[in-house]
C-alpha cells in the first residue's frame, strides 16, 4: 500500500470512527505535511482519493470538509465459514434461473456479470475491428491457429512486464474468453470424481464448470478482504487422502467474484509456495486484474511460479472489450496438454477481433481508458456503499473491495436472498443472491450487487427498494 494510501485509509478510520464528523474541516493540505512528515503531493493524493469515495469534500477558498451527508458504512461481513467437506455441485440450474432475470434492458442490472456498456470504447474498438476484417489475409486462417495472433500475444506479454511479471509470449494461448481458458486449465490437471478446492463463496461459473466436468468441489474459509484461508487450505491438503485428495485449486487472487477481496504479495507468494511444495496446481482467475484503485497493479501470483504449477486466466472482457470474446491462459507445464485441449474443442478463436485488439494496444489508449474507468468504479462504488448504508435494515454488511466492481452485502441472518431476488425481479430490479456462489447453496441471506453501472436516479432508487424488501423480510 502507497504511503498516500495509507494517510487516506487513516482519515477513513477516524471519520468511521467519530474522531472527524460530517461537516468538520479536515487538516488542512499544509497541516498533514507537517503532523505525517510527507509531501503535499501525497497529502492531494490522498484527499483526491477520499473525495472519489464521497468521504470529503473541497469548499473553495476554505479547504476540505467531511461530507455533510456522510453515514459509516456498515460493518465488513466475517470469514465465512464453509462445510470442510467436499461436495458434488448442484447450482447450475439455479444460475440459469437467476441469469435470465438479468437480459431484459428494462432491468435495473444490479445482478449482472458485466459493466455498462457506456464504460468501454466501443466505437473506437469497431473501427479497429473493421480495419482488421477488411485487410484480413486468408493465411491469417493458419498462422493463427493456437496459440493465437501473434501480435496480440505480444501485447498481453508486454503489459505483464508492467506487473513484475515476465511472460513469453510463446505460452500466451488466446481463448475464447476467460472461462474457455479456465475450463481448458481445468481439464488439464483434474479428471471427474477429483476434488478442486475454491473460495467460499466462489464464481457461479466455477461451480458450473465443476459440476459439467463431474468433480466435487471443496470450499474454504475466505475473507472478503484478505483472500483464502491458508490455514485451512493447508490443513485440507494434509487432510485429504486417496480419492479425496485435492487435485487442484481455483482461486481469484485479484478482487474476487463475488467477495471482491484481495491478497497481498506474501500471500500470494506463501499460495505459491504452499502448492509447489505438494505439486498442486493453482487456476488462477485473474479476469478483474487490471480494475485495481491503488497505484500499482498487483502482481500476478504466477510471478512466484518457478515449477509451472500455476495456471494463469485472463482476459478483455471484463475491462476493454465485451462481446469480444477475447481471453487467454498462461498454463505453465500444462502449456502443450492445454493447447491441444483447444484444438479439439473449439480449434481457434475468431481471427478479426484477436487483430483489433493487438492493434488497439499498439495505439497506447488502453492506460488511458482504464485510468476513467477504474476512477468511476470507485466513485460509483462509494455512492452504492453510501445508499446500502442509508437504505438497508440494521445489522447489514458489506465488503469495500479495492477493486474490481463487486459489493457482497450480507443482510440480517432472517432475510431470504432467494425470496429478494424474487421481490426485486418483480420491480424489474435483478440482484445475484448468495446461493449460487456456493456448491451447498449457503450463504442464504446475502447478495452480490454490481456497482458497475452508472449512477443514477434510477439505481439509486433500485437500492431503496432493495432496502424496502429486505427491511418487509426482517
Amino acid at each position: 500500500m502507497t504511503r498516500y494510501e495509507q494517510l487516506a485509509q487513516e482519515i477513513t478510520r477516524q471519520i468511521g470512527a467519530g474522531v472527524l464528523r460530517a461537516g468538520e474541516r479536515i487538516p488542512s493540505v499544509r497541516q498533514a505535511c507537517a503532523a505525517q512528515g510527507v509531501s503535499p503531493g501525497t497529502v492531494q493524493q490522498a484527499y483526491q482519493l477520499l473525495e472519489d469515495r464521497g468521504l470529503i469534500q473541497t469548499r473553495p477558498r476554505s479547504g476540505y470538509y467531511v461530507n455533510a451527508t456522510f453515514k459509516a458504512a456498515p460493518a465488513e461481513p466475517a470469514t465465512s465459514r464453509p462445510p470442510r467437506a467436499s461436495t458434488v455441485v448442484d447450482v447450475s440450474e439455479l444460475v440459469f434461473e437467476i441469469l435470465e432475470s438479468v437480459k431484459s434492458e428494462t432491468v435495473v442490472p444490479l445482478g449482472s456479470a458485466f459493466i455498462h456498456p457506456s464504460a468501454f470504447p466501443l466505437a473506437k474498438l469497431a473501427r479497429f475491428l473493421g480495419g482488421a476484417a477488411r485487410g484480413l489475409d486468408p493465411r491469417r486462417m493458419v498462422a493463427d491457429l493456437p496459440p493465437g495472433n501473434r501480435e496480440l500475444r505480444r501485447g498481453i506479454a508486454r503489459r505483464y512486464l508492467g506487473a513484475g511479471l515476465t511472460v513469453d509470449p510463446e505460452e500466451v494461448l488466446i481463448t475464447n474468453g476467460a472461462m474457455e481458458a479456465l475450463n481448458l486449465c481445468l481439464q488439464a490437471v483434474a479428471k471427474p470424481g477429483d476434488t478442486i478446492a475454491i473460495e467460499g463463496p466462489a464464481f457461479y461459473a466455477a461451480l458450473q464448470a465443476i459440476e459439467r466436468l463431474g468433480m466435487k468441489a471443496l470450499a474454504l474459509p475466505t475473507h472478503p478482504r484478505e483472500g483464502v484461508d491458508l490455514q485451512a487450505l493447508e490443513k485440507a491438503l494434509g487432510q485429504q487422502k486417496g480419492q479425496q485428495k485435492i487435485a487442484a485449486c481455483w482461486l481469484m487472487t485479484s478482487f474476487q467474484n463475488p467477495l471482491g477481496s484481495l491478497m497481498s504479495e506474501e500471500k500470494r507468494r506463501a499460495l505459491v509456495a504452499l502448492l509447489a511444495a505438494r505439486e498442486v496446481p493453482l487456476i488462477v482467475d485473474d479476469v478483474y486484474e487490471e480494475l485495481y484503485f491503488g497505484r500499482a497493479r498487483p502482481k500476478p501470483a504466477k510471478a512466484w511460479d518457478s515449477q509451472g504449477l500455476v495456471l494463469h486466466c485472463s482476459s478483455f472482457s471484463k475491462c476493454l472489450a465485451p462481446g469480444y470474446r477475447i481471453g487467454w491462459a498462461l498454463a505453465g507445464r500444462y502449456a502443450q496438454q492445454v493447447r491441444r485441449l483447444k484444438m479439439t474443442t473449439t480449434l481457434a478463436t475468431a481471427i478479426p477481433p484477436q487483430a483489433a485488439l493487438a492493434d488497439y494496444l499498439k495505439q497506447g489508449g488502453y492506460d488511458h481508458h482504464l485510468r476513467g474507468l477504474r476512477t468511476a468504479l470507485q466513485r460509483q462504488q462509494g455512492s452504492m456503499v453510501e445508499a446500502i448504508g442509508r437504505d438497508f435494515p440494521v445489522g447489514t454488511r458489506v465488503t469495500q473491495p479495492q477493486g474490481g466492481y463487486f459489493l457482497w452485502v450480507e443482510l440480517p441472518a432472517q432475510v431470504d436472498a432467494l425470496e429478494v431476488h424474487r421481490r426485486a425481479a418483480a420491480k424489474n430490479i435483478s440482484v445475484a443472491p448468495g446461493p449460487i456462489f456456493s456448491p451447498q447453496r449457503r450463504y442464504e441471506n446475502c447478495l452480490r450487487l454490481n456497482y458497475g453501472q452508472p449512477w443514477t436516479p434510477q439505481v439509486e432508487a433500485a437500492l431503496a427498494t432493495l432496502g424496502k424488501i429486505a427491511e418487509d423480510l426482517c
